[in-house]
């Protein structure tokens, strides 16, 4: 559970980037459309903040990466935690039947048929 939880987690995270990443560009075609209209020319200041825009960008995308990579994981290891649940039980089930089969077999199994694995 503890897992799946991390993966939800993880996922909102990245929709936030992927969200921040679509405004940053929103606002990047914004500016570049006043630039145009207003026949401004890019200077200095304009070009630094038009890297440090990118930058973030780019930034906000390898969180992403690492983040899919790290849910890659996760899904490895809940799909584990998932079999390894269900060998428990097929387990459980097994020495229950192999425990009533030999005669061993609680009260609560009394009026259960003998079944074979």
């Amino acid at each position: 559970m503890t897992l799946h939880s991390m993966d939800k987690l993880l996922e909102h995270i990245k929709d936030v980037q992927l969200d921040v990443i679509d405004l940053s560009n929103e606002s990047l075609m914004k500016m570049s459309s006043f630039m145009e209209i207003n026949n401004l020319e890019i200077d200095e200041n304009i070009s630094t903040a038009l890297q440090y825009q990118d930058i973030v960008t780019q930034q906000l995308t390898a969180s992403i990466e690492t983040i899919e990579s790290v849910k890659e994981t996760i899904e490895l290891f809940a799909d584990t935690d998932e079999l390894e649940e269900k060998l428990a039980l097929i387990l459980e089930d097994a020495k229950d039947k192999k425990s009533r089969f030999s005669g061993k077999h609680a009260p609560e199994h009394a009026e259960d048929e003998i079944e074979f694995f």
